[in-house]
């Protein structure tokens, strides 16, 4: 989701005289607030504290990815969060041994930029991975759920989770997308000057915690994000008693709007998650998720459950796909596909039209330097500074070019190894393109702040599933749209990460080599958290918390890709070409609309995820935008400053957790009671 720039904040830095010197540094564009700043050397940028704390946090942020991954299918930004808790623990490690009477290096920006950029590389692979995605759509649950005898879902297109083989295909196409636009860096900061707003807004808040005022501001947030925390777990920890055998007790399933709208999913069911996600999602989302819902379970699907015997058989289970849960699996992919089509499209001519105003404006630009410089402009000389520790530890050309074409050969041979169906030439076309693609997706992220790397994956997945054809066509476009999206995504990644460290005076050699290693951790931690949920929880199955809505949908495109429309239930096609003519309609309308409007026209993703899922997270996402509405009105600066710190506090207490919980269930430790709600008639 987009992430808005925080108005009025000017972040500015004096002469630079040496990567050794002595610099004043003005945070917030106050004289008063000037403090000497030594800037380290890359190398002391990265320290043995800062990795531990970043593996630490990647390991949790991994699993809360994986549970929304699993559950619901919508992440929300961590980055605040990864760097405040790394502000957290670095500060209060280094206090603690200051009263001890030990001598301590000192917590820098540079620092602080560091290990938020690894703790996001890491918890990123979670996402990329495809652990609730692609990956989950090759198993046999998925399989047998889609049906043995439905047309294109072959069994040789099945491939299970195993804890090697994960690691094996995240190695070796993780990696690339770093190396594939590292020469482009001083183009994309410097040159286009792309303003990447996560990063930017990532770079304020890391740049206002250096300061006395922001110090005392970020123990506050810790402070209440260290309550939120422990409200969370303390809450989950006593939902369990409660939640007995099955999935059908406790108050995940309290009927809190009445029997009859529980029947059609409509309930609160008293999740922290969720309700931490209402509060860190803009309002339009949260909204967006629930009219979604409202449509979907409230008039769509009890409508066409109405016409069983004549649009479909009334006699099939549940979880068919020539029933009911065809509509719902394909009206849902059809959102998702219509508002992707139109978003790329426009970020592509966004970015045209960009590329081609800043080539025709060039010299008009260096005028007016010129014209500001016999001027003595201030904002300038800061602006020549952070230039050149941008551009002091460059990485060059020829061990960027080296890297993608060496692990691009690692890769093209040891992907038929894993995925017989993709062949090495398909691997080979794949990476040819894939810096083009890098590059659309990381100019237009930092242009609009939306990463469109699903998107991306989706496309390849098409191509490569009809190129393939019947005979393991579904496997290999699955494989192939991992790797395509794995690639725009860290490319995607590391930019938005140079922007902050552009701002932070950070060295982009810290940057690259923290992405590196943020990435390394993320193979192996991503894998193994995933782990833990494949072997504590019954994962894939519809009636399950873990229902992983995303398997289905990306296995069920890829059957599209090779097999076509021949078997959607009657009206299923007409009604999926309805609504992706109403995404493109709808994104369309938001864009012509003056903003007035505009802010309160949904969007058809959001919209998207409650079609397949169910309407009780809209729910729960709707009561946080509600306490921030409020809280909004009562005090807003005091929502600006802490709702983050509250929401991440209520998502990390409710992942934190999952860990007792998971180890508690593969011990078979069941929960002591059923909590369970009935007619009273009955």
């Amino acid at each position: 989701m987009g992430t808005e720039q925080a108005a009025g904040v000017e972040i500015s830095e004096p002469l630079l005289h040496d990567a050794r010197a002595e610099r004043k540094i003005t945070v917030g564009g106050s004289d008063e607030q000037e403090e000497e700043e030594i800037i380290p050397e890359w190398k002391e940028q990265i320290t043995i504290r800062g990795l531990v704390v970043s593996a630490l946090l990647g390991a949790l942020f991994c699993i809360i990815t994986h549970k929304l991954n699993l559950t619901v299918g919508i992440i929300p930004s961590l980055n605040v969060a990864a760097g405040l808790l790394g502000f957290f623990f670095v500060k209060s490690w280094t206090g603690f041994l200051s009263k001890l009477g030990l001598h301590v290096k000192p917590f820098t920006r540079q620092e602080n930029t560091v290990i938020q950029t690894c703790v996001v590389a890491c918890y990123g692979l979670a996402f990329s991975g495809g652990f609730g995605s692609y990956l989950l759509s090759m198993d046999e649950k998925t399989y047998e759920l889609i049906g043995e005898d439905y047309p294109g879902n072959r069994a040789e297109d099945v491939k299970n989770p195993g804890l090697l083989w994960m690691m094996g295909f995240i190695f070796v196409v993780s990696f690339l997308g770093l190396f594939s636009l590292v020469p482009l860096r001083k183009v994309m900061v410097l040159d286009y000057k792309l303003t990447y707003p996560s990063g930017t807004a990532t770079a304020m808040l890391i740049n206002s915690f250096h300061t006395n005022t922001g110090a005392e501001l970020a123990r506050k947030q810790v402070s209440c994000l260290g309550k939120y925390l422990s409200i969370s777990f303390i809450w989950s920890c006593f939902k369990w008693f409660f939640s007995g055998i099955g999935d059908s007790c406790g108050f995940d399933n309290f009927p809190s709007l009445g029997l009859t709208l529980f029947n059609n999913t409509f309930y609160f069911d008293f999740s922290p998650t969720y309700v931490g996600c209402g509060l860190i999602c803009p309002h339009i989302v949260n909204c967006s998720v629930l009219l979604g819902a409202i449509i979907s379970w409230g008039f769509l699907w009890p409508f066409i459950s109405q016409r069983a015997g004549d649009w479909y058989p009334a006699d099939l289970g549940s979880n068919d796909f020539k029933g009911l849960y065809g509509y719902k699996v394909f009206v849902a992919i059809s959102l998702i596909l219509g508002d992707g089509i139109y978003n790329l499209i426009k970020i592509i001519a966004i970015t045209i039209k960009e590329m081609y105003r800043s080539s025709t404006k060039h010299h008009n630009i260096a005028v007016v330097k010129e014209v500001a410089d016999s001027d003595g402009s201030k904002l300038l000389v800061e602006q020549r500074k952070r230039d050149a520790v941008f551009l002091k530890d460059g990485i060059p050309f020829w061990f960027a070019a080296s890297g993608y074409v060496a692990l691009a050969a690692i890769s093209t041979a040891t992907m038929p190894m894993i995925f017989p169906p993709l062949k090495w030439y398909l691997v080979l076309c794949s990476y040819i393109l894939a810096p083009a693609l890098a590059f659309c997706n990381s100019y237009g992220a930092g242009l609009t702040d939306w990463s469109l790397a699903s998107t991306y994956g989706k496309i390849g997945l098409f191509i490569i599933a009809s190129l393939v054809g019947s005979n393991g066509g579904v496997l290999a476009g699955l494989a192939a749209c991992g790797v395509m999206m794995s690639i725009v995504s860290t490319a995607a990644d590391l930019m938005q990460d140079f922007k902050t460290g552009y701002l932070t005076l950070s060295s982009a050699k810290s940057m690259f080599v923290s992405q590196l290693v943020g990435t390394a951790m993320g193979c192996v931690i991503a894998p193994l958290t995933f782990w833990m949920y494949w072997t504590a929880f019954d994962i894939g199955t519809p009636d399950s918390p873990y229902k992983a809505p995303y398997a289905v949908i990306y296995r069920e495109m890829a059957i599209l890709g090779v097999e076509g429309f021949s078997e959607l239930p009657k009206h299923c096609l007409a009604i999926c070409c309805g609504f992706f003519g109403a995404a493109l309609a709808i994104n369309l309308l938001r864009d012509v609309s003056p903003k007035k409007v505009s802010q309160f026209i949904p969007i058809p993703m959001a919209m998207a995820v409650p079609f397949y899922i169910g309407a009780y997270f809209a729910i729960d996402m709707f009561v946080g935008t509600i306490i921030l509405f409020v809280w909004e009105r009562i005090n807003r600066k005091d929502a600006e400053d802490y709702a983050g710190a509250v929401a991440s506090g209520l998502i990390c207490g409710d992942g934190i957790w999952t860990i007792p919980s998971a180890i508690l269930s593969i011990f078979r430790i069941n929960p002591p009671i059923c909590m369970y709600f009935k007619p009273s008639s009955s």
